[in-house]
């Protein structure tokens, strides 16, 4: 069952990341055109920069489960470096367990959120805000993911590189 998780993980990690790595792409592609129809063409975009927006939230929450999997972000390190034995075993369940609840929270609110604005569309697109709330449950799922991963298997990548 570990390793099926463990495999589960890696997958939906590798996507996330790609999927991170190709929006920020597109978001800097965005970005370039919008500065080229403003200052070049004399024609501002009206889209861009409200699309750029929304794909920057996707992007940041593919970008989170991938650090929450590396345990690359900022955590209670100093706990960890000094506790041996038990007690990092117990600083690795706190954080975790606080992570899981957190994650739980924004899930059940972000599916809330979703659906409260599915009927809401952009200002300069004629898209519903629903896929960009999507971004959290969506992103909050991937994290749970990641982080049960990041305990069964753990990896330390903050503590590792931190001088």
């Amino acid at each position: 069952m570990r390793s099926l998780f463990l495999t589960l993980d890696r997958w939906l990690t590798g996507l996330a990341m790609w999927l991170a790595c190709a929006l920020l792409a597109i978001i800097s592609m965005l970005g370039m055109w919008q500065v080229l129809a403003r200052f070049v063409l004399s024609e501002p975009s009206t889209w861009t920069e409200e699309l750029m927006r929304r794909l920057l939230v996707w992007c940041v929450m593919l970008g989170i489960a991938v650090a929450f999997r590396r345990g690359a972000l900022v955590s209670v390190d100093l706990m960890l470096r000094t506790a041996k034995g038990r007690w990092r075993d117990a600083v690795r369940w706190i954080i975790t367990s606080t992570a899981l609840a957190y994650l739980s929270v924004l899930l059940w609110q972000g599916i809330d959120l979703t659906s409260r604005v599915r009927f809401q569309s952009f200002a300069a697109m004629d898209l519903s805000m629903a896929w960009a709330y999507a971004a959290l449950p969506v992103g909050a799922f991937f994290c749970m993911v990641a982080v049960i991963a990041n305990h069964l298997d753990p990896v330390y990548e903050e503590l590792e590189n931190a001088q």
